[in-house]
This record gives structure tokens, sequence and C-alpha cells, in this order.
């Protein structure tokens, strides 16, 4: 079954595979009662607006979520589909964009496509999943790839030496792939300094900014605005399912790069095209973006907020730099979902634990997401809340065998 799935019997329906329910906003509804909730990426709030909404609904009522029918390359292509694209390129600084279906079959197409097997990939250990899988792919054509640890720019720039002997060999190229927020831990991808190893090695840098677009950067653009470095990233990747509140992603780089993925992006040219209703929704979700600029700076009091009063509570946020806001503990995999299911059921608190194998074994992560939504009571409720399960957990309450079925 799994490191996950041994736990299925005890955990389905509650620690995984949660119901949420009710309007998406802060509190929600979780087996019948109110909760206050920290785990959806709707970051600066769009999920629930009231013109996105209304937009939404209009679109569906006008188009159906059937037009329009085939792949974009034979019969699906709209001059909606084409004006997203083109205002997303604008919004990120690319000369063009391409639209996906979905952010993870994306980046593994992406790399599929970029990529021959005398190409080598270089990339970050704690890459997404959708990257590894792109990674995977690649290796079982034949390619090869080296990794370097977590934001080691020394172990990086030794792992583009061997990469590039290995290209050369081959007569091929080198894509350096990271991200610029990493979802779990909420640090930077260490974009500059990245960057400045291309004055010494040939590569293409291709970085996923799922959760950097639209919550970093003076305008929203990204991790690469923040850090100064956008011109630099080759090939800019992120999702709607994160700020934007949709479905749906999209690629951006120079002119040639997304003619050559229009033409070779296997996931798109085999698949139906982004449904309208999703096309129309989410130029509106990148209007609001873009011109309500308090959404943003909303986020970010609450998660200063946040953040601030959990290290001076005394909790390891490790490196973040993103409203991403992880509070490390220590612990076995029943003290856990001892302490989470103390904070639903008791304090009405509803975080994301994460666990052996996604972090290593011994650690805990109890994973919070603020939003524009939230309040700064709601940061104070939580804040007191955690304060009392650190005391519980320091004395031994929450120490168990195995992980206790839920009732």
């Amino acid at each position: 079954m799994g490191p996950l799935g041994q736990h299925m019997k005890e955990a389905h329906g509650y620690f995984m595979f949660p119901k949420l329910e009710g309007d998406i906003n802060p509190k929600m509804i979780f087996r019948g009662k109110e909760v206050l909730t920290w785990s959806l990426n709707n970051y600066i709030g769009l999920a629930n607006h009231p013109e996105v909404r209304k937009v939404d609904s209009e679109a569906t009522q006008e188009w159906g979520l059937a037009y329009p029918m085939g792949a974009r390359m034979m019969s699906g292509q709209t001059s909606k589909h084409e004006e997203l694209e083109s205002k997303l390129a604008e919004f990120v600084g690319k000369e063009d964009a391409y639209l996906l279906n979905f952010g993870y079959q994306g980046m593994v197409s992406i790399i599929d496509s970029l990529v021959t097997r005398n190409d080598v990939i270089v990339y970050d250990s704690e890459s997404h999943a959708c990257i590894m899988d792109g990674v995977f792919l690649h290796k079982a054509k034949g390619g090869k790839s080296f990794v370097f640890p977590h934001n080691d720019m020394e172990k990086c720039e030794k792992m583009l030496q061997f990469a590039t002997k290995q290209a050369d060999g081959c007569t091929g190229g080198i894509l350096l792939i990271t991200e610029g927020v990493f979802g779990m831990a909420g640090d930077l991808g260490n974009l500059k300094d990245i960057v400045a190893l291309k004055e010494k090695y040939n590569f293409r840098l291709l970085v996923d900014d799922a959760h950097g677009f639209g919550t970093m950067g003076e305008t929203g653009a990204g991790t690469g605005e923040y850090l100064g470095v956008q011109n630099e990233i080759d090939v800019y990747f992120s999702t709607f399912a994160k700020a934007m509140a949709g479905i749906g992603a999209f690629v951006a780089s120079s002119e040639n790069v997304i003619n050559y993925l229009r033409y070779n992006l296997r996931s798109q040219i085999f698949a139906k095209s982004l449904p309208m209703p999703l096309v129309v929704g989410s130029l509106k979700r990148l209007e609001l973006l873009k011109t309500q600029k308090q959404l943003r700076e909303n986020l970010w009091t609450v998660v200063r907020a946040l953040q601030k009063g959990l290290k001076d509570a005394g909790f390891n946020l490790g490196e973040t730099e993103s409203p991403v806001t992880p509070v490390y503990l220590s612990g076995s995999i029943p003290e856990g979902t001892n302490i989470t299911m103390d904070l639903r059921e008791n304090y009405n608190v509803f975080c994301s634990i994460v666990v052996y194998p996604v972090i290593p074994k011994g650690q805990l992560l109890l994973r919070l997401i603020p939003t524009a939504m939230h309040t700064l009571e709601d940061v104070e409720y939580t804040i007191n809340a955690f304060k009392a399960v650190k005391k519980k957990l320091e004395a031994g309450e929450y120490k168990a065998d195995r992980i206790a079925p839920v009732k």
C-alpha cells in the first residue's frame, strides 16, 4: 500500500481525502461543523470573488462546457484562448505564452518536449512531483539527469560541470529546473545565484512558479520579479490552481520556444481544448490580479502577522519567504495525527498535516496557507490554538503507538 496507503483504513476521509463543504472562505464546514480553514491555495481570494462568480456563471450560460470541441491544433482554437495567452505573456514579461489544460500534466509534458535523450537535466532535489515525473520520463527514454541538494549552489555548479561534459559528448543541451516558491517549505528557489551561473555554463532555465505567480513581486508577476531576475528565466511556468483559483496552467517564454511547444506538446496536441468558460473566467481572474493590488496587500498583512506570531511563540517555520507557512514539529505519525485531530475537533482549526515520505521520518509538518480573506482575528485565534497544542505536545499528551481510528 506504500508509506501513506498503509494508514488508509484509519486516515481516509479525515487526514487524507477530507471533505470541506460550503462556500470557499476562511470558514467552511468539516464533518458537520464550522472550522477555520488554512488549507486552501486561494491566496488572493478570487475563488469566491463576486465578479469572478458572475463571469463564471455568465460564461457557462453563454458557451456551455463543451465549446470549443476538439484539440486546439485541429478545431479547438478561439480568439479568447489567444487573448488570454497574450495577456499572460505580457504580465510575466515574456514574448509569448501557451495555455495548458492542467498544471501537473503540463509540466511533465513541457519537460518531455524540451529535452531529447541527448540533452541533460539538472534539477533541485526538492522539486515538485510533476517535475520529478518529467525527469523520470526523460530518463526512461535514455536521457541523463543530475540532481543537486536543495538550493545548494556549490553542488548545483558541480552538477552543471557533469552535465556539460555529458551534453558535449552527446551534442545536446542542458535544462536546469527549479521552483520559484517551494510549496511545502515556502522557501524560494535560489534564482539569483542560478542565473549568475549562466556566465560560466550554457543552460536553459525552467522555473515552476505555481505558488509565486500572483503572490510574489511588486505586481504579482512572480518570484522572478520579486528577485529581479524575471528576464533571465528562459521558460516560466505556473498553474491557475493557486492565486488564480481556477483550472488550467500556462508556460511563457520566447516566441520560438512557445511555437515549438505548440507543435510538440503532446498533452495538448492530443487533448481537448480548455473549455471556454474556464478561459473567460481566467481572463477575469487575471484582470483582478493585475488591478486589485489591495488583495495581494491584504494577503501579505495576514502572512506577516501569522508568521511573526508563530515565530514569537517559539515555532520553527524553517526558511519560508512566501505565504506558505510550515510549522515544523518533532514526533511520530500517530502524534501528528493526534495533534491534527485536536486542532480540528477541539479548536476548530483545519490545517494540513504532512508526514513521511514527503518529509523525513521523525518530523511533522503542519502547513498553513494564509489568504487575503483571512482576518487578523483569525490569525490571533490560530496562534493561541497552536500555543495550547504545543504545551500538550511537550507534555507528551499526544504519544501513541498507532493512528487512532476516526469515529
